[in-house]
Order: structure tokens, then C-alpha cells, then sequence
């Protein structure tokens, strides 16, 4: 094998295992942007695809779609379609990567004991569903049951919820749906509308839409594909805020540990109104409610961002230490306690939300000024 071939299987290899020093990662895409020994690059992503754990079939276009806008370029270099897509199999595949750090991350083992003694682990599918009459269903990702509300019935498969279309009895009950922190879920309501909801957030909506428009609530993270119906619109409220839609795609950040309430539309139309103030959005805007003065104002979106805990993944743009470990309480069910101040350095870059907790401190770490330490269930933020 040419000395090249070998030493592109070297910094792969080196690549995967997070252990690439910035000058080799620089290697590495500057060869692979030149297009070096794509039969080497080919043959590597095969063998260490096959080489994980089953995971979803990959439809290699889209998944370069999603990743492109996350992959930066280093200094000149041009980051072509082959990284991008090498990025994606091996991000899937359960992998993580960080460009944009300042230095190496390298996980230090005590950090590890610490949150495996603690028995930290990734969030996962597991909700609350409270009934009409009160009572509760506790619900994960291995239950497959029929819940019977009186005249519905309610199907839970996987970490999913189903309400067909239901008969009308002439009265309206509603269920609430939480997640705890460390939780996710997905609920089809009886329109139709598929919801996901991200940990720490509820949903109370009818188990039937009667009326003119189809209202439901939410407090925290969702996500919804409404199902069109213009003699029907859906409304979602929030807080004090409105958003109502006819089909469409969006994202609602309303975290009452967040500063502000953030509206992404993706597809279709939604009109946001707070107080006196309405905005029409666009594919790509959102509406951003600062929760202190309540104005409203309207920006592009980072699209791959927002909709990144839906995907499996954490997505930091330009994020402050603070922001993130906001989202990784809740992820990961811990409190956060500072006895420092937290750096100033903003972060960038992605990983995966199924890595464990030490592999997620370790990376900032890696690529910031702050340590941690773990105790119980709190993270410590060290100088």
C-alpha cells in the first residue's frame, strides 16, 4: 500500500477515536478535500460502518444536506460532499466530532468514574400521559399497550402515542403529556398532527377537535408536522404567546429557564402573535419573544440547529458554556452548579446525544477554559 493510503487510514482511524490533534485533522480534510485515495476514505467508512451497532439506512444526499451547514471550513480549506458525508456516517454510527476547539479534548478518567458512579446515562423515550379522570400512564420506549379513555382508545408503540380519529360523544376530555427531564416522546394527535416532544416539556391537547380551530398548549420543546386543514386551523400557545398555523412545519423553544421563547418555521406559514404584536413568518425565520420586555422580533433561523434534538444530536453555534449546559441538564437529568465563573469562548460544532456524560463534558473541556466534576447528579463548573 502507498505511503499515502497508509497514512490516510492512520488519521481516519485517529479521527474516529477523537484522538486527532488539530494539525492532523487539518491533514486529513486538506487530503481528503484533494480528493486523495477515495478508494482508502471508500473502504474505511464501509468496514467501520459494518463494524457498529445497527442503526437507521442512510440516505447518504440528506444526510449531507444536514450536516454541511455544521461543518465549518478550517482556515482555506474547502470542506467537499466526501467529509461532509464521512462525517455523517461516522456522527450516526454513534461517534462525535467537534471542529471548532481550541485544543485536543481528551477524557480525563475520574470525570468518568464520576458520572458513571453516578449512573448518569443519555435521555431517552420515557413520558407521563395524564388522563382525563387524573389518572397517569407511565410510558417508555418498550410498552405497547391500548389505554381506554372511555369512548377512545389510545395505541402506545415504541416510544410513540396514536389517536385515531375518535368518535364524538359530545363532550371533550383532555390529556397531558410530559416528559421529565432525561425524556423525550411522540405523540399522532386524533388530527393527524404528529408532535415530538423534547425532555422537561408538556402538551395538553383534546382527545377529539371539535369546534372551529384545533388548540392545544405547550410548556418547553416541541416540534409538530400539523396535518392541513384550512377550516381548522391549529393553534399552539405558549405562555402568553400565540401561534397559529394552516400545514405546516415548526419548532417551539419556550423553556422557562430560557430567555427567550423562539418560533422556527420550516415549512408553510404560522403567525405568531404576543400582546399587540403579530409577525407572519417565512420558511427559515424565526420569532424570538425576549421574555424580560416581551418584544418581538423576527431573524433567520439556524434550522439544522434548532431541529437537532429532534435528529438524535446537539448542535452548538456559536453558544455560550452556560446555553449548553442548560440543554445538557435536561438531557441528561443533572443540575448544574457554578463555583466559577463560566468562560466567555463561544462553542461550535455538534455530537451525538447518546454519548455518555463524561464524553460530553470531556469535549467542552477539551475546547474551553472551564472543568467539571461530578457529584450525585450535579455537574460542578470548575475554573
Amino acid at each position: 500500500m502507498p505511503d499515502h493510503q497508509t497514512r490516510i487510514a492512520y488519521l481516519l482511524e485517529r479521527y474516529v477515536n477523537k484522538s486527532c490533534s488539530r494539525e492532523e485533522l487539518d491533514e486529513l480534510f486538506a487530503a481528503i478535500g484533494k480528493g486523495d485515495d477515495p478508494e482508502t476514505l471508500d473502504r474505511f467508512l464501509e468496514e467501520r460502518w459494518h463494524a457498529e451497532l445497527p442503526v437507521p439506512d442512510i440516505d447518504y444526499e440528506q444526510a449531507y444536506q444536514q450536516i454541511r451547514p455544521v461543518l465549518r471550513p478550517h482556515r482555506t480549506l474547502i470542506i467537499l460532499k466526501r467529509i461532509a458525508v464521512a462525517a455523517a456516517v461516522l456522527l450516526l454510527a454513534g461517534a462525535a466530532y467537534w471542529l471548532l476547539g481550541r485544543r485536543q479534548a481528551t477524557q480525563r478518567p475520574e470525570l468518568a468514574a464520576q458520572a458513571s458512579l453516578a449512573g448518569i446515562v443519555p435521555g431517552r423515550n420515557r413520558a407521563m400521559l395524564t388522563l382525563a379522570d387524573g389518572s397517569v400512564v407511565t410510558l417508555d420506549s418498550s410498552g405497547k399497550q391500548v389505554i381506554r379513555q372511555g369512548g377512545v382508545a389510545i395505541q402506545q408503540q415504541n416510544g410513540q402515542l396514536l389517536y385515531a380519529n375518535q368518535p364524538i360523544d359530545g363532550s371533550v376530555h383532555y390529556n397531558i403529556l410530559t416528559t421529565p427531564r432525561g425524556g423525550q416522546f411522540r405523540v399522532v394527535l386524533p388530527d393527524g398532527t404528529k408532535a415530538w416532544l423534547n425532555s422537561a416539556s408538556m402538551l395538553r391537547y383534546p382527545t377529539a377537535f371539535t369546534g372551529g380551530e384545533r388548540v392545544v398548549e405547550l410548556d418547553g420543546q416541541g416540534y409538530f408536522e400539523v396535518a392541513a386543514n384550512a377550516r381548522q386551523p391549529f393553534k399552539v400557545k405558549v405562555h402568553n404567546m400565540e401561534v397559529q398555523v394552516l400545514g405546516t412545519d415548526f419548532d417551539i423553544m419556550a423553556y422557562r429557564d430560557e430567555t427567550t421563547i423562539n418560533t422556527t418555521l420550516l415549512t408553510g406559514s404560522i403567525q405568531v402573535k404576543e400582546g399587540n404584536s403579530e409577525q407572519l413568518l417565512r420558511p427559515g425565520q424565526q420569532a424570538v419573544i425576549n421574555n424580560d420586555d416581551h418584544q418581538l422580533t423576527v431573524r433567520t433561523a439556524d434550522i439544522r440547529k434548532v431541529t437537532a434534538w429532534k435528529n438524535g444530536l446537539f448542535v452548538f453555534n456559536n453558544m455560550t458554556l452556560p446555553a449548553i449546559l442548560r440543554e445538557v441538564a435536561r438531557w441528561y437529568d443533572v443540575d448544574i452548579v457554578y463555583t466559577t465563573s463560566p468562560g466567555t469562548e463561544l462553542y461550535g460544532g455538534g455530537i451525538g446525544r447518546n454519548l455518555q456524560l463524561a464524553d460530553i463534558l470531556a469535549l467542552l473541556e477539551g475546547n474551553g477554559y472551564n472543568h467539571f466534576k461530578v457529584e450525585g447528579r450535579k455537574v460542578i463548573v470548575l475554573p
